[in-house]
């Protein structure tokens, strides 16, 4: 015998007694895949625990007994085909048969292995978020502030020119309080209230955005805390509300647009008293001074809104709503971040397509070594003592069915002979013989 029909004897020997492990392999594998999709499948129902206790066992054992048959009809059929077109034709089945399994358990699977650690990142990236958009809000709001020194020194330098005016006449050259005083008196004055509502405006905005602190560090104690995901995404989902309000409360604030506004007034309202000098030279040179004013006011008044109007352009914060999301959601949207629970949930189901793998290479070898053994070659010696044995009975089985044979024979009654008196001469002188 040549050594490729030893060793194909040998594969023969080995497949047959790897049978009982096969099935022990596909079976614990079913059965690891029944309980982890079991898991998995429960936290997507809906209804009263036992209702979706038995759905989820239900559901577990269908797949567990389909992944197990699935498995079983490939590893018999596909390494027994021989022509290249049916092989072909069973792996296209098959390939058909793990998508389907992927998308009927494997990734409930996965939701099992990593379902809450894909919950706590959803509330992570949504944290980050909501810190993003505070963060915004907040800069928003506080962005008339940046305005505050040059409403300032605006502020101080209309006063400080009015007391120049009134103590030395440096504009007008007369000194006492008459119209180009009262006028930068009034500018001083409205620059004062500007400064003061911007002043204000910074307490509530404070407030607000310690508040929104707070909501902030209570979602980070509920995405980093142990315990049972779906009790922290409920209080999560809380938090984010309460967040949300605040922010909102913080775009409301914004006194930016109320700067806009007065810084708009300052040259649009600009109400110039009348020249009240002595003299008409004094009236004179008071109009030039107010003019003067009025063209720096009007520059003021540009400056402060082209400022107020760079706050108002910055991107508002949009509205931003929490979506709680399931184990089986979660690991879905953030699949790339959990990419080794994914192939160990996948492996569970799709293992067996490697002894599949196996089996058709052992099959394909096995074929190949005994394509050359004649019928003689390919008897064993048990097969050679159980067809003498089988000899041996058929054998014994004729001898006993020759035996009763001749005991019937034997057993049947002698015919008596017949008289000579019933016996008819055939010829004439016999018959002579015999007459009287």
């Amino acid at each position: 015998m040549s050594r490729e029909a030893e060793t194909a004897r040998n594969l023969r020997a080995h497949v047959e007694q790897m049978q009982t492990m096969t099935r022990f392999v596909l079976a614990t594998l079913a059965l690891a895949s029944g309980v982890y999709t079991y898991l998995g499948v429960r936290s997507l129902l809906d209804g009263t625990a036992t209702l979706v206790f038995f759905a989820a066992v239900i559901y577990s054992a269908a797949v567990s007994v389909g992944i197990y048959g699935f498995w079983t009809y490939l590893l018999r059929f596909l390494p027994e085909m021989r022509d290249a077109g049916s092989r072909m034709a069973l792996f296209g089945v098959m390939a058909i048969g793990c998508l389907m399994i992927v998308a009927m358990s494997s990734w409930l699977n996965a939701a099992a292995l990593a379902g809450s650690a894909a919950v706590e990142q959803h509330l992570a990236e949504t944290l980050e978020d909501y810190t993003g958009d505070l963060d915004q809000a907040h800069s928003n709001a506080l962005g008339a502030l940046s305005l505050l020194p040059d409403i300032q020194r605006a502020s101080e330098r209309f006063a400080r020119l009015a007391d120049d005016e009134r103590n030395s006449g440096a504009l007008t050259g007369t000194s006492g309080s008459g119209s180009v005083v009262q006028l930068l008196t009034q500018m001083s004055a409205q620059m004062r209230e500007l400064e003061s509502t911007i002043q204000n405006s910074r307490e509530t905005v404070g407030d607000l955005f310690q508040r929104g602190q707070e909501r902030l560090a209570a979602m980070r104690t509920l995405v980093s805390a142990p315990g049972p995901i779906q009790p922290r995404s409920d209080r999560f989902a809380e938090e984010a509300v309460a967040l949300a309000g605040v922010v909102a409360s913080l775009e409301q604030t914004s006194i930016a647009p109320s700067v806009a506004r007065a810084a708009a007034d300052l040259s649009a309202g600009f109400i110039a008293p009348v020249a009240d000098g002595r003299s008409a030279d004094l009236a004179d040179r008071q109009d030039a001074v107010m003019a003067t004013v009025r063209t720096s006011v009007a520059t003021q008044s540009k400056a402060l809104s082209d400022a107020a109007g760079e706050i108002l352009a910055q991107p508002k914060v949009a509205e931003r709503r929490y979506v709680p999301l399931s184990s089986a959601e979660a690991v879905l949207r953030y699949a790339g971040n959990f990419l080794p629970s994914w192939a160990g949930a996948i492996s569970i189901d799709l293992l067996p397509a490697v002894l599949v793998g196996i089996m058709a290479v052992v099959y394909g070898t096995i074929r190949r070594g005994e394509a050359g053994l004649t019928d003689a070659d390919r008897i064993t010696a048990a097969d050679m003592l159980r067809s003498l044995e089988l000899h041996d009975m058929i054998l014994a089985h004729k001898k006993a069915a020759q035996d009763a044979e001749d005991a019937s024979e034997e057993a049947l009654p002698q015919a008596a002979p017949a008289s000579a008196e019933n016996i008819t001469p055939l010829s004439l002188s016999d018959r002579k013989r015999h007459e009287p």
